[in-house]
């Protein structure tokens, strides 16, 4: 992300959740890959080292993606093949809101996930809002630091608003923490 690039104001995200460490940040990307069909635009939110790209590798193990992932900060774009559809792994850290798409495969990536064949996971969304269009439906995740060192409280918001599924995982998440996390690489 260029500087210039805008937060969302936190205040427009009514549902939160707070998670402590990588593990349980790994977990609610693999809760929430349990409410995914496919065609889910998903924009991440938060200041580096936030546990984006940590959340991400949660969706993905959830969605049986087999590939080591990781941040797409220089590639931009990964791609992942998941159990039954396409996981698309945005970055635009490094891009400015002004800049074409095209070249990166974005009409197409989109294309894909509007058919329903795949996700998109997007951090730093702000360059491709403008693609998206301000009413197609879409997630957004903000994920900003807690009290301690390792502690998450994630924000959650929905265009035009959050599924009841999602507002569920948010409001009863703690419960379903599993006994053991699987390892992750943040």
């Amino acid at each position: 992300m260029l500087h210039d690039q805008d937060l969302p104001d936190i205040a427009d995200f009514p549902i939160s959740l707070k998670v402590v460490g990588a593990e349980q940040t790994f977990a609610l990307g693999k809760a929430v890959s349990e409410l995914l069909k496919g065609g889910e635009i998903i924009l991440l939110y938060g200041a580096l080292g936030a546990g984006k790209t940590c959340f991400s590798q949660g969706v993905c193990a959830g969605l049986s993606v087999r590939d080591e992932v990781v941040s797409p900060t220089f590639t931009l774009v990964n791609t992942y093949s998941g159990g039954s559809f396409t996981v698309h792994h945005l970055d635009f850290y490094r891009v400015e809101p002004e800049h074409d798409l095209d070249d990166i495969g974005v009409p197409y990536i989109l294309e894909e996930v509007f058919s329903l064949q795949a996700v998109a996971l997007i951090e730093w969304p702000e360059p491709i809002l403008r693609e998206i269009g301000l009413e197609e439906p879409r997630v957004e995740l903000f994920a900003v630091p807690g009290s301690s060192a390792d502690e998450r409280i994630w924000y959650l918001r929905g265009t035009p608003e959050a599924p009841g599924s999602w507002v569920d995982l948010f409001e009863n998440f703690p419960a379903n923490f599993p006994e053991t996390f699987p390892e992750t690489s943040e």
